[in-house]
């Protein structure tokens, strides 16, 4: 598990702006949706994995504590899967410009629907009441990519708590696009991963200065299950 370190001095400036350490506290667990990014094998598992991230299978049992409290106090639980499909290296050339030939065939394999690497990690605990959606590129909010923004709106969510791997790339991108979709948008500490400590919390500590909430897994299980009254 990594080891978290957002300084003081950012806690202070978003308190400073917000008025709170936690602007998001008062989450209505109804109008809410934990989305879970890439939490496939192709980013998990040593023998398929195409860009392994080890600390990927530490955050599974807080992914499953944090759809459990979102269920119960009914909210929704989103499973994103990066999907491979040949028209992106059209419409994504600028991604696969940037890697080798055998990057890229590596890339396709991994993550081509159908694969042992498109599939979610088997010990995450997904029901059958989930949603399930795809991207195709970094976001999952990114218009083109996946339609998860208009899925959750018509749904009635204004909240999402993004979780998966890795922090500072499709989570990241996805908690960004999030917000600036005008979604509240909450990054879990203790329920991404990254590559390493430094890239985590880099990421963290950007998103929280400018973008929005960071808590613990338990804090924002404590918020869930505390259920606050819902916003006009």
């Amino acid at each position: 598990m990594h080891r978290v370190e957002i300084p003081q001095s950012v806690v202070e400036r978003v308190t400073a702006r917000c008025g709170t350490a936690h602007p998001y506290s008062d989450i209505a667990p109804k109008r809410s949706a934990l989305v879970v990014v890439d939490l496939q094998n192709a980013f998990m598992l040593k023998d398929v994995a195409h860009a392994l991230c080890e600390t990927a299978v530490e955050i599974v049992p807080n992914v499953n504590r944090l759809a459990a409290a979102f269920r119960r106090n009914g909210g929704r639980v989103v499973w994103v899967q990066t999907a491979f499909r040949q028209e992106v290296l059209r419409d994504w050339s600028s991604y696969y410009d940037l890697v080798s030939p055998e990057r890229r065939d590596f890339r396709a394999r991994a993550l081509t629907p159908g694969s042992r690497g498109y599939d979610l990690f088997e010990e995450l605990d997904v029901r059958k009441e989930d949603l399930r959606v795809e991207k195709t590129r970094y976001s999952a909010f990114l218009p083109g990519s996946c339609d998860l923004g208009a899925r959750l709106r018509e749904l009635g969510c204004d909240t999402v708590a993004v979780v998966g791997t890795v922090t500072n790339v499709c989570c990241e991108s996805s908690a960004r696009d999030a917000m600036m979709s005008n979604f509240r948008t909450i990054m879990v500490s203790d329920a991404n991963a990254a590559s390493n400590d430094g890239e985590h919390n880099a990421s963290l500590v950007s998103f929280y200065l400018n973008f929005g909430d960071v808590m613990e897994t338990q804090t924002l299980i404590g918020f869930l299950d505390g259920k606050p009254a819902e916003r006009a």
